[in-house]
């Protein structure tokens, strides 16, 4: 198969299917995407009535060429058939899945997003949020070639674990390191999970200054106050493309001469090196357009 393009997912809010002003305000927001929440976001009572809007939303609006992620209930509850049926035909570009605890959740999801249409192009996302989620973190990330991100669900899983939010997260990161090394061993995207407080604006920058440390991609959101700082954390600074600019240009130009050895600012640039150059350049041409 394969891979898939890059693409930026600095920032990704979500946005309660329930709220008519929020899914129209979508369009105009510089998140890199969006996940429409029918799940957590939206009270039993009104579940039937935010799916239509969102699949209204879906053909009617424009998100200027942002991911369109669809949030679908749990495979266990009496909407997630439906969830998925209309998800299939809504022109988004993926679905997210919560409280996948197993490869068979992902299939079973799969399955009915075929069997209801839904093209070949779209993606499904995983949301990693109990302990058995990142126990079978391995298992769950390679279920299906159609699994393109792995996001994960720090809130529930601080209830799951009885674990405490502090400043330097130490209680999610074993399982975050779990949830990311799975994402990388099967090459999705890894997403980490929300900062509740809104209020603590140095918070929520440490909290994306580590996940970027870790290695994640970037951030799922609860408010559109914090794309922006999200977007600046998580894109690559300056002085980062200027040396992927030099090992590209360097590594052609060795490859040019026929020579097999490369230095750039006095070191040995290896293949790893011009792979994370030229993922660093398509990243950042990505953010551009």
């Amino acid at each position: 198969m394969a891979a898939a393009p890059i693409r930026p997912r600095r920032s990704v809010l979500y946005m309660p299917a329930a709220n008519a002003r929020a899914l129209e305000k979508a369009q105009t927001l510089d998140a890199d995407g969006f996940i429409f929440d029918l799940e957590d976001a939206v009270a039993p009572d009104a579940k039937v009535a935010a799916r239509d809007q969102l699949a209204r939303a879906l053909a009617g609006f424009d998100y200027r060429g942002r991911e369109r992620v669809v949030r679908v209930n749990g495979l266990d509850t009496p909407w997630a058939a439906d969830d998925l049926r209309m998800a299939a035909r809504s022109g988004a570009d993926a679905v997210l899945v919560p409280k996948v605890e197993s490869a068979a959740a992902l299939l079973a999801a799969e399955a009915a997003l075929v069997d209801a249409g839904a093209p070949v192009g779209m993606a499904l996302w995983a949301m990693m949020e109990t302990p058995r989620a990142f126990l079978r973190a391995d298992e769950i990330a390679g279920a299906t070639p159609r699994l393109a991100c792995l996001a994960m669900g720090t809130s529930d899983l601080a209830h799951e674990l009885r674990a405490l939010h502090t400043p330097d997260r130490i209680a999610f990161l074993p399982s975050l390191g779990l949830g990311l090394l799975a994402a990388r061993a099967h090459g999705l995207a890894a997403l980490d999970g929300v900062h509740l407080d809104l209020s603590d604006d140095a918070g929520f920058e440490a909290a994306c200054r580590q996940a970027l440390v870790l290695g994640f991609d970037g951030k799922t959101l609860i408010h559109p106050k914090t794309i922006a700082g999200a977007n600046a954390v998580f894109s690559p600074d300056p002085a980062r493309i200027a040396w992927a600019e030099r090992v590209t240009a360097a590594h052609a130009a060795a490859e040019a001469a026929g020579k097999g050895v490369v230095l750039v600012d006095g070191k040995l640039i290896e293949n790893l090196h011009v792979a994370e150059a030229q993922r660093l350049l398509a990243l950042a041409n990505a953010i551009g357009n």
